[in-house]
């Protein structure tokens, strides 16, 4: 007699019965699979030297198998993603870490009568070592280079043609590089209109966006003082002897490279403000001087721990983004 059991499953017959069906009822495990995560979006502020940061922002974020679908890069921002995006990013660290204060300056060439201190050219050549005749059309994301245009003061999206153009036109520094022509443009540094490009990701409609703010800690809140332009009070004497100090330090560039500072800084946080993104990296850097480039490998890593310690934020919100 076929002898039948009953078990949470369901009716099964008895294994050891001729012709029972036990094997013809089992149904295989379901095979497991892992939900894709969201591409993320990255905006890559500008900073100048303290840019190297974003070098260690993009290794950590590999490392964790984070994939970025987008960059949106202002000045050296545009540098970093897009070497990144090309597949040069191992080179660019490579080069960034060897800087010394000799090869800075034998990367800079005097302009004479031109619109900045510097042509660009020998910069320019060494990047056509690595991006020579690189398109944006074939990377393989979407990368766009944020300017400004000099004449009219509008914002510029570069997201198509050279690779070495757009990134030359949106790290044109004021005073510093002389700004780029294209296509009957003439474009300088992006910082000057939109230092971390979230609005830029936002528009591409990009659901999670990462903006890497590189001037974060330069000055806190825009503090109002109220000042004495009068004679000077009791309490004033060593504050004003720390102000003629720094004062007698500075000429003319450490001047405009500081207006440009405090320009970027505002802005950004004016910008921020009204767009803000899904998550913010604020790698600490305010004694990293925008013209110390040989200062790489401390900005590197301070990019990478910023975003290793918040990466189980990231991956949350990656997470809310699969619901």
């Amino acid at each position: 007699m076929l002898n039948w059991t009953f078990n949470r499953s369901g009716i099964t017959a008895d294994a050891s019965a001729p012709g029972g069906p036990s094997h013809a009822l089992s149904v295989p495990p379901p095979i497991e699979t892992k939900p894709q995560k969201s591409k993320i979006a990255l905006a890559l502020g500008g900073g100048a030297a303290r840019g190297w940061a974003h070098i260690g922002v993009l290794k950590a974020l590999d490392e964790e198998g984070i994939e970025v679908g987008m960059i949106a890069g202002t000045s050296i921002g545009a540098l970093v993603g897009g070497c990144y995006l090309a597949g040069k990013l191992d080179e660019l660290e490579t080069f960034a870490r060897s800087l010394t204060m000799r090869r800075i300056a034998g990367l800079l060439d005097f302009a004479i009568g031109g619109g900045g201190l510097f042509g660009g050219l020998r910069l320019t050549k060494r990047m056509q070592e690595h991006l020579q005749d690189m398109s944006i059309e074939n990377l393989d994301r979407t990368f766009v280079a944020v300017a400004t245009e000099v004449n009219s003061g509008h914002e510029v999206w570069i997201g198509q043609g050279s690779l070495i153009t757009a990134i030359r036109a949106s790290y044109a520094l004021p005073g510093i590089f002389e700004p780029v022509k294209c296509n009957n443009r003439t474009l300088m540094d992006g910082a000057l209109v939109n230092p971390v490009p979230v609005s830029v990701c936002r528009a591409h409609e990009q659901q999670l966006v990462v903006a890497v703010n590189l001037n974060y800690d330069l000055y806190g809140r825009s503090a109002v003082i109220k000042h004495n332009a009068g004679s000077q009070t009791a309490e004033q004497p060593q504050m004003q002897k720390q102000q003629e100090g720094q004062a007698g330090r500075m000429g003319m560039t450490s001047v405009m490279v500081q207006a440009f500072n405090i320009i970027q800084d505002r802005i950004s946080r004016a910008r921020l403000a009204g767009d803000p993104p899904d998550l913010a990296l604020h790698p600490k850097l305010n004694d990293i001087g925008l013209s110390e480039f040989h200062r790489a490998g401390e900005a590197i890593d301070r990019g990478y721990h910023e975003t290793k310690s918040k990466l189980s934020e990231l991956q949350r919100l990656q997470d809310v983004m699969l619901r």
